[in-house]
């Protein structure tokens, strides 16, 4: 009698698990829409409407994280400047058939990696902000330029190189009177030691902060351990709205290290590169605030620390994933 070997073959399906951020619905009546964002370029609503008529003719349509449009009902175009506009149609058969949304953006060359956390989103108009978790473990809230068209492409637990750029509503020096005495040895050698070597590095934290920290030793050791005074006006700081629906409003201090002038129509803009967080070991967070240009503003210069309360925005490219 022959032997016969007899072969099963296996098979098991999964049920495929979202991979996409979870979100928070945020109803109409909730959405603060913009007309406080529009009011920081203009006080006549009518110029509004004259702005979105002129974006028609140098309309273009912005590539997000995909230039794939087969999951898009909504058309959304800009233009080729940094300060512009954005208006968002609906689609039926590739064709606008209705105006949804327009809000002003500004395009940021600054960035940091993150993951998206959450969206809260009013999916009417496409208004979403985006609850981002920095490598570091920083929480950021920041509404999202390009929800339009990268809601389909999102996912949860991955790493985007997220650009950050904001809309301030008023930009100043930061409050120098605020100070600190510290009079803890440790607390007071670290702090003489990070000045000493960030200073020596062209103002740059080294990678091995912390082992040039251990063997750091002064010039002077009678006086290592003297009190020292900070002030909190040198410091880099960032403060997410509280209230749900608007946590993209903040308020943030940093340090200046660029400035630029430009146009938004007939409107004369300040751009300030700021760094509103700066810890070592992590990402600067840098973002690009523009404003209505002032006789008060144009004071500030290269290296001033200011404070602003400001539209904070975030914009994912699929360019800039590598």
């Amino acid at each position: 009698m022959t032997g016969q070997t007899t072969q099963y073959h296996y098979k098991y399906t999964t049920t495929p698990i979202s991979t996409k951020p979870p979100k928070v619905d945020l109803p109409c009546e909730k959405n603060a829409n913009h007309g406080d964002h529009w009011a920081i370029l203009t006080d006549d609503i009518t110029n509004v409407a004259d702005w979105f008529q002129q974006t028609l003719d140098t309309a273009k349509v912005p590539t997000g994280l995909t230039a794939s449009t087969t999951q898009d009902d909504k058309l959304l175009i800009a233009q080729d400047t940094t300060c512009h506009i954005k208006q968002i149609f609906s689609l039926e058969n590739g064709r606008p058939t209705e105006f949804i949304n327009a809000y002003p953006s500004v395009d940021s060359p600054y960035g940091v990696h993150c993951m998206i956390e959450r969206v809260i989103c009013c999916e009417h108009t496409s208004d979403a902000i985006l609850r981002l978790s920095t490598k570091d473990g920083t929480t950021l809230y920041a509404f999202d330029q390009l929800y339009a068209i990268n809601q389909h492409h999102y996912q949860t637990n991955k790493q985007y190189y997220a650009n950050f750029s904001a809309w301030a509503y008023n930009i100043e020096p930061s409050d120098q009177s605020e100070t600190i005495l510290v009079d803890d040895p440790k607390a007071i050698r670290y702090h003489r030691a990070f000045n000493d070597i960030v200073s020596a590095n062209g103002g740059q934290v080294p990678k091995d902060i912390d082992d040039k920290i251990r063997a750091w030793q002064p010039d002077d050791p009678n006086s290592v351990l003297a009190p020292v005074e900070i002030n909190f006006g040198h410091s880099c700081i960032y403060l997410f709205g509280e209230t749900f629906g608007q946590e993209d409003e903040a308020w943030c201090q940093g340090q200046v290290f660029g400035i630029h002038r430009t146009r938004f129509f007939d409107k004369e803009l300040m751009l300030f590169d700021v760094v509103i967080l700066r810890e070592p070991d992590s990402e600067p967070l840098v973002v690009r605030i523009a404003t209505p240009t002032t006789a008060e503003n144009q004071k500030i210069a290269v290296h001033d620390y200011v404070q602003a309360n400001i539209w904070l925005q975030v914009a994912i490219y699929g360019e800039n994933q590598k």
